[in-house]
C-alpha cells in the first residue's frame, strides 16, 4: 500500500517530484495517507502531512498552467486573438483619425488608408502633430495584426496540420481559440464545431427567440460561403463534420490525411450540384 502513495521513498525537499507524483500518480485503493505519511517518516504529524500536501498540489498545479499556457496551441489562441484585437482597435481608431485629420487638413478620407497617409506628413502644430501622431499608433496596430497574420500562416500547419489545410491556416487559428485550444476542439462534436462562434445566435434559439443557426465562424469558408443559400446547412455540417475529425487526428496522431480534403471536396461538389439540377429544371 504505501508504495502506491505519491510520498513514497520522497525527499520531502524536493516539490518538483512531489507534484509530478500528485499530478500522474495514482493508487488502486483508498488508504489513511497521513497515516502512512508519519508512520513512514515523511511528515511529523497529520497536520505536517497535509501541509506537504498543499504544496505539492499548488506546486503541480502551477506547473500544469504554465505547461498548458506554454503550448504552441495556445499561443496560436493568444495570436489569433491579439490580431483581431489590432485590428479593431485600428479600425475604431482610424475613424477617430478621419474626424480630426479633415478638421485640420484639406485631404479628406477614411480608414487605415487615409491614417497610413496621413502618417507620413509633417506636422507643423501641435495639434497637427497630435492628430499626426495617433495616424501612426493606427498604421502600427494595422502592421502588427499584419505580423499577427503572418504568425498563424507559418505555425497553425505545424500544430494542425490537417485542420489548416481543411479550414486554412487563419480559419483553424480561430477555431482553436473559440474552442480554447486543440484538445478542446478535438474533444468537441461536429455539431458544435459547426455553430462555434455562433453562440449568441445559439442562446436565442435555446431561448425561442430565433431559429437555431445553421453555422458559425465557418461561414467564412469558402465550402460555405460558396454554396447557396438554401444548401449552406449542408455545406456547413459537411465541413463542420471533417475539421472535428481532422481536430481529433491532429490531437491525438498528428499525421497528415489528404484524403479528408479529397472528401470534403467531394461532398461539397455533391451539395452545390443540387443548385445546378435545380436550374436546370427551372429552365425546363
Amino acid at each position: 500500500m504505501t508504495a502506491d502513495a505519491w510520498f513514497a521513498d520522497l525527499d520531502p525537499a524536493d516539490p518538483e517530484t512531489a507534484a509530478n507524483r500528485i499530478r500522474e500518480g495514482s493508487a488502486d485503493s483508498p488508504a489513511d495517507w497521513s497515516a502512512l505519511a508519519v508512520e513512514t517518516g515523511f511528515a511529523t504529524d497529520e497536520d505536517d502531512y497535509y501541509d506537504r500536501l498543499r504544496e505539492a498540489t499548488l506546486e503541480g498545479g502551477q506547473a500544469a498552467v504554465e505547461e498548458r499556457e506554454g503550448a504552441v496551441d495556445q499561443q496560436l489562441v493568444h495570436a489569433v486573438r491579439a490580431m483581431d484585437d489590432c485590428r479593431r482597435q485600428a479600425n475604431e481608431l482610424a475613424e477617430r483619425v478621419a474626424e480630426w485629420g479633415g478638421s485640420r487638413f484639406e485631404e479628406a478620407g477614411t480608414g487605415v488608408e487615409y491614417a497610413r497617409e496621413l502618417s507620413e506628413r509633417n506636422p507643423e502644430t501641435l495639434g497637427d502633430r497630435r492628430a499626426v501622431s495617433l495616424a501612426r499608433r493606427v498604421v502600427a496596430l494595422d502592421e502588427e495584426a499584419d505580423a499577427l497574420g503572418e504568425f498563424i500562416e507559418a505555425t497553425t500547419p505545424e500544430v494542425a496540420p490537417n485542420l489548416a489545410a481543411l479550414a486554412g491556416p487563419v480559419l483553424a487559428a480561430r477555431l482553436l481559440s473559440l474552442a480554447g485550444g486543440l484538445e478542446s476542439l478535438a474533444k468537441k462534436p461536429s455539431g458544435t464545431v459547426q455553430v462555434l462562434g455562433a453562440e449568441d445566435a445559439l442562446f436565442a434559439h435555446l431561448r425561442g427567440d430565433a431559429p437555431s443557426p445553421k453555422h458559425g465562424i465557418i461561414y467564412t469558408h469558402d465550402a460555405v460561403r460558396g454554396t447557396r443559400p438554401e444548401d449552406r446547412g449542408s455545406a456547413a455540417r459537411a465541413l463542420a463534420g471533417k475539421l472535428a475529425i481532422a481536430a481529433r487526428i491532429d490531437h491525438y496522431s498528428g499525421d497528415r490525411r489528404p484524403e479528408l480534403e479529397a472528401e470534403l471536396d467531394d461532398r461539397i461538389a455533391t451539395i452545390q450540384a443540387r443548385a445546378d439540377d435545380a436550374e436546370a429544371d427551372d429552365d425546363e
